[in-house]
């Protein structure tokens, strides 16, 4: 499988630091062996995928993202899922330990290009596992899911650095979602959304709002006005545009059958 969507070398960071950047990294032949924990497996259009994907980086781009492609990991079905390898914390990049063996060597290329941009690094170490899908961040409050992929030690250890940040970390036992970010993510102003059926421990949450879709929970945040989600959630990119929001939807369906959703395929540093 080819992509013409182009590479961009990682830029040397300013002196605030790095800012309104992507990462990204393009799906491969095996997406289809993508690990599934909650829903039954179907069969997934790869080519459709590969369109979709570069649908959703061209989107980032329009909304004035600088986009960088990290190397294909062809051994990898869910290295298109790339928020799950690092979460980052202002200029420091906390590199993840995956849950699942098969993704235990995709941060490696991730952490590269990080270094390449000058931001701190550091790891997450096994016996820890924490994936960035459970990691939610509104302010200087991270909210981390405990279920299957996120262990107490990678929790612990993620905690002490990012206490040394100024950030203060709240535990979410999660049971019917893959990750937290799976059954709940934020609007620009802090208000958590998810969707009723799978949202456990809503009480954790100051500012909760259901929404009608389960495939709506997912948001990105673009911009104080804006947020990018499924196209495939009508009624609740209606209820967010109520509320004030400029809503840009992508298609990308082959990626929800594999529980993924619009904040995997990226990591944004904002």
């Amino acid at each position: 499988m080819t992509t013409t969507t182009p590479q961009p070398t990682p830029a040397a960071p300013s002196r605030s630091g790095v800012h309104r950047v992507a990462l990204v990294r393009p799906p491969v032949a095996r997406l289809a062996e993508g690990e599934l924990t909650h829903l039954e497996r179907v069969p997934v259009d790869v080519d459709l995928a590969l369109t979709q994907w570069r649908g959703y980086v061209a989107a980032l781009g329009r909304e004035g993202f600088t986009t960088i492609e990290v190397q294909r990991a062809d051994d990898h079905p869910d290295s298109v899922f790339i928020e799950d390898t690092v979460v980052v914390l202002g200029q420091t990049a906390v590199v993840a330990s995956p849950g699942a063996e098969s993704r235990r060597g995709e941060p490696l290329e991730v952490e590269s290009v990080l270094t390449q941009l000058g931001l701190d690094i550091r790891p997450i170490e096994l016996p820890g596992t924490l994936d960035g899908g459970d990691v939610l961040k509104i302010g200087t409050t991270v909210y981390i899911g405990r279920g299957g992929r996120t262990n107490a030690e990678g929790i612990r250890q993620f905690r002490v650095i990012a206490s040394g940040l100024g950030y203060s970390v709240v535990t979410v036992p999660i049971s019917k979602v893959l990750h937290l970010k799976s059954a709940v993510t934020a609007l620009p102003d802090g208000t958590v959304i998810g969707f009723d059926g799978t949202v456990e421990h809503r009480e954790l949450f100051p500012r909760y709002l259901p929404v009608p879709e389960e495939k709506g929970v997912a948001v990105v945040v673009l911009a104080p006005d804006a947020v990018l989600m499924s196209s495939d959630a009508p009624q609740t990119a209606a209820l967010i545009e109520d509320l004030g929001y400029r809503v840009v939807t992508v298609d990308i369906s082959e990626f929800e059958k594999l529980e993924g959703c619009v904040t995997c395929l990226s990591v944004r540093i904002r």
